[in-house]
Order: C-alpha cells, then sequence, then structure tokens
C-alpha cells in the first residue's frame, strides 16, 4: 500500500476592522485585568465585552486579537467572506505540501520592486509568528486556532498595485505549471474586494 498522505491545511482570508500592532499593547493589559480600552474596541463581540474588570480572563492572546481585529458584522455573527466562489476554494488549499498559496508565491517568485512584493507576502504569511513579530503568543490559541499573518488596509491596496505593475518574475523552478500565475489571479481577487470594503486581510490556517 502506498505511503498516506494527509490532507494538507486550508487557508482562509478574514477581513480585519483593526491593525494587530495597535491592538497587541492593549491585548497584554487586559490579560493583566484592565479590559477598558479593549472593550471599547470590540464592541461586537459579547466575549470581550464579558470579560470583569480586575480579572484575568481565561482567554489566550491570539483567541483575544482574533475576538479584537476581525470585522464581525454587528451582531456578532462572522463577517461577509471577502469571497463566496472559486478563489476562496483555490487559494485556501493550493496543491502543494502544506497549502501555503502565499507561501509559495513568496518561494517561486523573483521581485524586482525593491523588496515590496516579497515583505508583503511574508508579512501576510508569517507577520504573527513570534519569530516576525518579536511577541510570543499571538499566532497560535486555543481549539487549534491559526493565525498566519496580516496586511493593514494600506499594505492591502499596496500588494494589490505592485502585483499589477508585474515587476517579478517567475522562478524557473517552479513545480507548478502556471501556479504562480493561478496564486496570483486568486489573491487579485482577495485583495480586490478587501480594498473594495477598505478592510485589512488576515490570514489563517485550518487544521
Amino acid at each position: 500500500m502506498g505511503r498516506y498522505i494527509p490532507p494538507s491545511a486550508f487557508h482562509t482570508f478574514v477581513p480585519l476592522r483593526h491593525d494587530p500592532l495597535e491592538l497587541i499593547p492593549l491585548i497584554q493589559a487586559s490579560q493583566g485585568g484592565d479590559h477598558g480600552e479593549i472593550q471599547s474596541i470590540a464592541k461586537f463581540s459579547n466575549t470581550i465585552q464579558n470579560l470583569v474588570e480586575g480579572q484575568s480572563p481565561e482567554l489566550d492572546a491570539a483567541t483575544m486579537l482574533f475576538l479584537t481585529a476581525v470585522s464581525w458584522q454587528e451582531d456578532g455573527s462572522s463577517p461577509e467572506p471577502l469571497d463566496k466562489a472559486v478563489s476562496r476554494e483555490r487559494i485556501g488549499r493550493f496543491p502543494i505540501e502544506g497549502g501555503n498559496a502565499i507561501s509559495y508565491l513568496h518561494e517561486f517568485t523573483n521581485d524586482r520592486d525593491n523588496g515590496a512584493l516579497h515583505d508583503l507576502l511574508a508579512k501576510l504569511a508569517l507577520g504573527l509568528e513570534e519569530e516576525y513579530l518579536g511577541e510570543p503568543g499571538f499566532s497560535s490559541g486555543a481549539a487549534g486556532l491559526h493565525l498566519c499573518g496580516w496586511l493593514s488596509a494600506s499594505e492591502v491596496t499596496s500588494l494589490h498595485r505592485v502585483i499589477r505593475r508585474g515587476k517579478w518574475g517567475i522562478n524557473p523552478s517552479e513545480p507548478l505549471d502556471g501556479g504562480v500565475n493561478d496564486a496570483f489571479r486568486h489573491l487579485t481577487i482577495i485583495l480586490r474586494s478587501a480594498r473594495k470594503r477598505r478592510c485589512g486581510l488576515l490570514m489563517r490556517r485550518h487544521a
């Protein structure tokens, strides 16, 4: 029998209302029992609103970041997806080991735009990892939550423009025929939707 190959992780791209960098000090204060500022921002999260002043929450930092940064609807329900069609599926589970289309683009493109393309791709794929962020605890949380990285609303616009400028090439070692172009096509649809909504972008991995 052949070796069992588990299915790759699925990645989603979630609209952001708040920049994680601005929230991190507020979350750290909240973990010490000071919830005032974080509650003033996370108005649509019942979980955050129910925190008791002076008591440390049972929530980990990554979960708090997810609850406070994401663009939840006013009734607290999940944000409207940036794409409901083919692009969400195609870029969400890219046909490579690990299923990460953004890391694939970073690895198999040549950046001819003073590093702008690779810098933004790296932030989206890795920005909340401790080695990149410089702060522990904001990438992995309870119940298998894993946050990869993010782009602010202005960075969404920047990445969209960088891709469209075309100052990049495809590495000859690319293993998937047409993989880079396919990934960029679907990523561009996600970015265009985020630009229309004037929101940032959070990349999340689902096991």
